[in-house]
């Protein structure tokens, strides 16, 4: 392991890439710190801190854990990436749902693939600025309950500023976000994620010691946190690599003097072919008008809302449909069963003792309902463990989302996903990677 660490300086395109990617992650996690003109941010943290304490978890704990505390203090990256999130996710279904979408991302090539993006682009500038406005006008109006005055002059030039501060910094992240996927190492979007999610364990932490010097947690307690943590773990690696392979024959083509084909492979099906992407989708949908209730002060909005509050039994039964849904989604759009019949009839493949074509897509698709069917019940599962672990062992949302959960999945799934490409680079170039079989691939050659 040590040696596969050293052997990443040796590659220069390998040493780059990671240079820039901790380099724009140092930008992002600088602008967290960056205040939102005219707000009391101390003001308000303090109130959010109350908030918290109080319910046991609250909205705002989830958002911070997604933006590295920059919700509660109200900073210019204070919305983090989540406009961008709820932005692609309804360009996937307008995908579905209008041909002309549908087209573009189909048979548009990479003209169409940029024009989806330059779409998810605008999407998230439109979203990003609802959600500033209606915040604007929560943080003028909060004073009226806890009595502290967080906007110093409001009206509509406090309302027009914090538009354009929040629409900028998210559109900064999403422009950060893109240089990452692009000139760094990872998809550029979870990598801001993860270290949202990692920046908030210190916090963690130390709201563990207190709870621990304050008599509330015993050494019992501790231990079974410990073993938890380290089930959640491994099961989610599991998970994440569990595959179903389908054995695929190629039968033998003679193309000119050349005798192609004939070789026997399989097509791997994993179990979670979503990765973490169902949980933030289902977080993002959840957080849009649960945020738009939180910040206006309209009684009957409040109440048409209610049953999205955190905690609750509708929020959790909810939370997981839409996580199973997002993964059944998320799968049918990156894994297409007519697609890869098409395509393994076309080069002459085809699956032992199944006829080629609509029999091979209806077997992909039979299998892939299944193979899918586990994968999202163990995600909806892991997702609401810490709402659970909270109330079991009275801890707060925060400690209690890094032993079990949205957290710790994001974390070990990006993490994985990060160490495959550092390890195809590096047995690329004949050096040792991370694993065993890496090493024994490059001593091979």
């Amino acid at each position: 392991m040590i040696k596969a660490f050293g052997n990443i300086l040796k590659i220069p395109e390998l040493k780059k890439k990671l240079l820039v990617t901790v380099a724009l992650l140092a930008v992002y996690c600088l602008g967290r710190y960056i205040p939102t003109p005219g707000i009391d941010g101390h003001a308000l943290s303090q109130f959010i801190e109350q908030e918290s304490k109080r319910s046991g978890g609250s909205l705002f704990d989830i958002m911070d854990l997604f933006t590295g505390n920059a919700m509660s203090q109200m900073t210019i990256f204070a919305f983090g990436i989540m406009p961008y999130i709820s932005s692609s996710i309804i360009m996937q279904l307008l995908t579905f749902a209008f041909p002309y979408f549908e087209k573009l991302a189909k048979e548009g090539g990479e003209h169409g693939r940029r024009m989806i993006t330059q779409y998810t682009r605008y999407g998230t500038l439109v979203i990003g600025a609802i959600q500033a406005l209606f915040t604007s006008f929560w943080l003028e109006n909060l004073h009226q309950s806890i009595g502290i005055q967080i906007v110093q002059n409001p009206g509509w030039g406090f309302r027009l500023v914090t538009i354009l501060t929040l629409v900028s910094g998210t559109a900064f992240i999403m422009w950060l976000g893109e240089q990452i996927t692009e000139y760094g190492i990872g998809n550029g979007m979870s990598i801001i994620i993860t270290a949202s999610i990692i920046s908030r364990i210190p916090t963690a932490m130390h709201n563990l010691s207190t709870l621990v010097g304050a008599g509330q947690l015993n050494a019992f307690t501790l231990i079974l946190m410990a073993v938890m943590i380290f089930a959640v773990i491994i099961a989610v690696i599991l998970i994440t690599q569990a595959q179903r392979r389908i054995p695929v024959q190629y039968a033998k083509r003679i193309v000119g003097r050349r005798v192609m084909g004939g070789q026997s492979t399989y097509l791997p099906l994993r179990v979670n072919q979503a990765g973490v992407i169902p949980i933030i989708f289902a977080q993002s949908i959840l957080l849009f008008p649960a945020t738009i209730a939180k910040f206006i002060p309209n009684p009957t909005i409040k109440s048409m809302l209610a049953f999205l509050e955190h905690g609750g039994v509708p929020y959790t039964l909810f939370y997981a449909a839409l996580i199973i849904f997002f993964t059944y989604f998320y799968t049918a759009v990156t894994l297409n069963p007519r697609d890869l019949a098409d395509n393994m009839k076309k080069y002459g493949g085809f699956v032992p003792g199944v006829r080629p074509g609509r029999p091979t897509e209806d077997y992909f698709n039979f299998i892939l309902n299944r193979v899918t069917l586990p994968g999202a019940i163990f995600l909806a599962i892991i997702a609401v463990i810490p709402d659970f672990i909270g109330k079991w062992l009275q801890i707060p949302y925060l400690v209690a989302s890094f032993f079990g959960g949205t957290a710790l999945l994001i974390i070990v799934g990006v993490m994985l996903d990060t160490m495959k490409q550092i390890e195809s680079f590096l047995l690329m170039r004949h050096y040792d990677g991370f694993m065993k079989s890496g090493r024994l691939k490059s001593r091979g050659r």
